[in-house]
């Protein structure tokens, strides 16, 4: 069996056969919380295209889900709702697939499990659980790492009320489009090849971003939109053919995650930066929003971004 066949495979669970659009088995959320809901997508039939070794990451990373419609009740009976934020690192075994996500998300909505708000660390800490089973295990006859091991990696708030936002990254990032002159360029790839990004032939740091990026849900083929931030040190792409080759990945058919590695990966094997940071903010689609990042280091995440931070809710692009 190919990856593909893999990948199609285990992402049809909950949602049908990739790219016919269907859904067969349609799932009822049921009353309880049940984890067996989350499918976990091994990364590396992701990566292989693009050669990237799981064993020898090119890249720091993380991957920063919020869930804007998470609920629960309390032991009588009323609900508690917010926004639920969890970050896993990017050299986990595994991504979850986001669908499962969802329905295991829901699955919490008429459990009863806390006696008050107070108590939402233990709804934290269950989550936090299952996302570590489910990101971090092999294969199903494999014992899980030992918690203490992973439990770490997993961050996991619910954050309920009225709460302070920041922006997700720290720095000032240029809009492509403002600084391109677009209908000068003609655009008519929308296939990604790392033959489209043209070196500048000149050097220095180019902090940019672009909501052009749209790429497409690998199961149903529907659109995924998203804004695309670039921060890259050394030789230097020129802006227009960065611009075009995000444009590119307008029919391509990738997770988030793969599409944020995608361009990473093309951007270091062409300049070999001295520092290189991706990040690619996703539109919420059934109220949840996935935002991946990949950087030379991880000391370099944390500089430029909060998206990390699953104890901190970022403002939302305008897009978003």
């Amino acid at each position: 069996m190919s990856e593909q066949d893999k990948l199609n495979e285990l992402v049809s669970v909950h949602l049908g056969k990739a790219g016919d659009g269907s859904v067969v088995n349609p799932y009822v959320t049921p009353d309880d919380v049940d984890k067996n809901l989350l499918v976990a997508v091994p990364r590396y039939l992701n990566r292989v295209g693009y050669g990237i070794d799981d064993k020898d990451l090119p890249f720091e990373g993380y991957d920063a889900w919020n869930g804007y419609e998470f609920s629960t009740l309390l032991e009588n009976g009323f609900p508690v709702s917010g926004t639920l934020k969890f970050v896993y690192p990017a050299n986990t075994p595994n991504i979850v697939e986001s669908k499962s996500v969802k329905l295991y998300l829901n699955s919490f909505n008429m459990a009863k499990l806390i006696d008050s708000v107070e108590d939402i660390h233990i709804i934290e800490e269950i989550i936090a659980t299952d996302i570590g089973n489910a990101v971090w295990r092999v294969n199903d006859d494999d014992p899980l790492k030992d918690i203490d091991d992973w439990r770490l990696d997993i961050d996991v708030s619910i954050h309920i009320g009225d709460n302070d936002t920041i922006k997700p990254f720290r720095h000032t990032y240029i809009p492509l489009e403002e600084v391109v002159d677009v209908e000068s360029l003609t655009f008519d790839q929308y296939n990604e090849s790392e033959d489209i990004i043209k070196n500048a032939n000149q050097k220095g740091t180019l902090k940019v971003r672009s909501n052009s990026l749209r790429s497409n849900c690998r199961v149903t083929n529907q659109p995924d939109w998203g804004d695309v931030y670039i921060h890259i040190k050394g030789d230097l792409p020129t802006k227009e053919s960065l611009l075009q080759y995000i444009v590119s990945m307008r029919r391509e058919n990738h997770f988030h995650e793969e599409i944020c590695e995608c361009i990473y990966k093309r951007l270091l094997d062409k300049f070999n930066p001295e520092e290189l940071m991706v990040g690619c903010l996703y539109t919420r689609r059934g109220g949840i929003d996935i935002n991946p990042v990949r950087a030379t280091d991880k000391h370099m995440i944390w500089e430029l971004g909060h998206i990390q931070d699953a104890y901190q809710l970022c403002t939302k692009t305008p897009r978003q």
